[in-house]
C-alpha cells in the first residue's frame, strides 16, 4: 500500500524477511559488544578523552569476535612519533 504525504512518496509496508533477520543480527551483535565492554569495566567511569571513547566503541563493534574465538589485534603498528624541537 502506498501513501503520499506532502508530495513525497513514502512506502509503508513490511520489511522483507532478509532485512528483518539482518536487523536482528546487528542488534544482537551490538548487545553482545556492549556486554563485552561492561565485562572490561569500561562503563565504570566516563571516558576522559577521545581515545577512551574510541576504545569503548571499537569494543562494542568488535567485541563479539572474541566470543567467536577470534582475537583481533593490530599488528606491526609502527608510527613515526615526532620529536620535540631542540
Amino acid at each position: 500500500m502506498r501513501t503520499f504525504t506532502n508530495d513525497r512518496r513514502v512506502w509503508r509496508g513490511r520489511r522483507t524477511g532478509a532485512s528483518s533477520l539482518l536487523l536482528l543480527v546487528v542488534v544482537i551483535w551490538l548487545i553482545i559488544g556492549a556486554v563485552a565492554a561492561g565485562q572490561r569495566h569500561y562503563y565504570d567511569s566516563a571516558p576522559s578523552n577521545c581515545a577512551s571513547a574510541g576504545t569503548i566503541a571499537v569494543t562494542i563493534v568488535a567485541g563479539p569476535l572474541n566470543y567467536l574465538g577470534m582475537n583481533p589485534k593490530i599488528a606491526d603498528c609502527h608510527v613515526d612519533v615526532p620529536q620535540p624541537s631542540p
